[in-house]
């Protein structure tokens, strides 16, 4: 059934809809892909910013809840939709330094695959501009960090949306980052050029899964921040794993019997789940090319 509403506050800031999650996780929406800002004693932790065309807006947002200094910036992916905004934001941060290293900004933390695609080879145009790349990356299954009084732990999910997805949780807020491995508005983007595929993206759901808690009459509990759309819960994220799963399953079988792209498009594989998510000829053609050539996580 999903959240309801007055169990977060939500408010207008600049065009933005800003939602508090808990006490120290506020939600930004509307800036591009979904911005989750947490607030503690070292300062703020951003994971993702949102479209370069709203990052004055996102800056002007982030100010309203927090004026101390960005610390880390997370990407969930190096979609410009969720990185957009990185050069902007990180100008409001302040690195903790170390005796080894002194840093002027935010670190802006990914999978290095992330940083991969932002830059460029030798003698090539990169397609981002410098100051918006990550300046730490990493490259293991999972990063543990300790912000602002919690454990934080960043979760690369290895063939989902793409190959350098990573998902966010911040453990005692109860609070996890999806990015676009889960998002409620569409049919997952499944990237096949950039190591995407239909096993991954449900492995890395019922990881999600794995990872949350309900709480009463199976509502509430842990809270997930979605790539777009509204704040969810484990029920939501459950029906979208079924969902993944029941079309998977329909067109591996219509591979099997030797059907071809055009007729299992034309089988409609999806149909009931259409009016919810939008009929996507993108999405099934993902599954199908996934599947044929054996994509797995």
């Amino acid at each position: 059934m999903g959240v309801a509403v007055a169990s977060v506050g939500a408010q207008r800031a600049d065009d933005l809809e800003v939602v508090q999650v808990t006490s120290d996780v506020y939600m930004l929406a509307g800036a591009g892909g979904n911005i989750t800002v947490q607030v503690g004693s070292q300062g703020v932790f951003v994971v993702d910013t949102g479209s370069e065309a709203m990052s004055a807006k996102t800056v002007a947002a982030i100010r309203k809840i927090s004026d101390r200094p960005i610390r880390y910036i997370v990407n969930t992916s190096a979609d410009p939709d969720h990185t957009g905004g990185n050069a902007a934001v990180d100008k409001l941060g302040a690195f903790i330094p170390t005796r080894e290293l002194i840093e002027e900004g935010a670190v802006i933390i990914a999978h290095e695959r992330v940083l991969g695609r932002m830059s460029a080879p030798t003698g090539k145009v990169s397609p981002t501009p410098v100051a918006a790349w990550p300046t730490a990356t990493f490259f293991v299954a999972q990063k543990d960090m300790h912000v602002n009084n919690q454990p934080v732990q960043l979760l690369h999910q290895p063939a989902a949306h793409t190959d350098g997805d990573v998902m966010v949780f911040f453990r005692k807020s109860d609070v996890i980052v999806a990015g676009d491995v889960f998002d409620k508005t569409r049919y997952p983007v499944i990237d096949l050029p950039r190591g995407g595929s239909i096993q991954g993206e449900i492995a890395a759901i019922n990881r999600l899964l794995n990872l949350m808690v309900t709480s009463e009459k199976e509502e509430g509990g842990t809270m997930v921040v979605p790539g777009h759309g509204r704040l969810c819960d484990e029920h939501e994220v459950s029906e979208y794993r079924d969902m993944l799963t029941i079309v998977r399953d329909r067109v591996a079988d219509s591979i099997k019997k030797g059907m071809t792209l055009e007729q299992v498009k034309a089988a409609r594989p999806s149909f009931e789940y259409d009016p919810e998510y939008g009929v996507s000829d993108a999405f099934v053609e993902a599954v199908y090319q996934s599947l044929r050539s054996g994509s797995r996580s």
